[in-house]
């Protein structure tokens, strides 16, 4: 029986920085040095981490959490859901996928060009808000004559208001809401 191989962060954004550790969270000998959450680069997956003593943390920072050598984070105590952030965290998190979307710009073109059908009357694009059935077919007509090479270019040639904030706001709803199909996030 084939496995799919476990997916892991290389990196992550820093959301909030709890230096005594989450309130009313039991402490143990990981969460006595403080916590750090964080939202994956690749997977957005929402992670709490241990810091490093004497280690300076910056919201928004992008640390390296991947296997090896972290300087950074001490251990990664493990994935946590979008009801566990803190409020500070939950208030940074749009901001910070708008920029993992926005610094990852080729990704989500590939996205948006090879993007397939999840059912005979639904394709992927349509999960994006603000993409409804007109606009799709418009976009898998035009991808079609020749892909989209940019943001800028989807602006130019569909009409799209802002590709960053409709790809950002599926995001979000990934990650706060109990979803059929998952575009860009790894569920729990």
């Amino acid at each position: 029986m084939y496995r799919e191989p476990k997916k892991y962060e290389e990196y992550a954004y820093v959301l909030d920085y709890l230096p005594h550790g989450r309130p009313r969270a039991p402490r143990t000998s990981h969460s006595a040095t403080g916590v750090i959450q964080l939202l994956g680069e690749d997977h957005f997956t929402i992670l709490e981490a241990t810091p490093h003593k004497d280690a300076d943390y910056n919201i928004r920072d992008r640390i390296f959490v991947g296997k090896g050598d972290r300087a950074l984070v001490g251990h990664i105590l493990g994935r946590i859901t979008f009801e566990e952030l803190t409020s500070a965290s939950k208030a940074e998190l749009q901001s910070v996928i708008e920029d993992i979307v926005r610094n990852n710009e080729k990704k989500f073109v590939e996205f948006i060009n090879m993007s397939p059908s999840l059912t005979p009357r639904m394709h992927s694009l349509e999960l994006i808000p603000g993409i409804g059935k007109r606009l799709m077919f418009q976009m898998l007509d035009l991808r079609e004559r020749y892909p989209f090479e940019s943001f800028e270019d989807l602006k130019e040639r569909v009409n799209l208001s802002d590709p960053v904030k409709l790809i950002s706001r599926r995001i979000m709803k990934e990650l706060s809401e109990e979803e059929k199909y998952y575009l860009f996030v790894r569920p729990m």
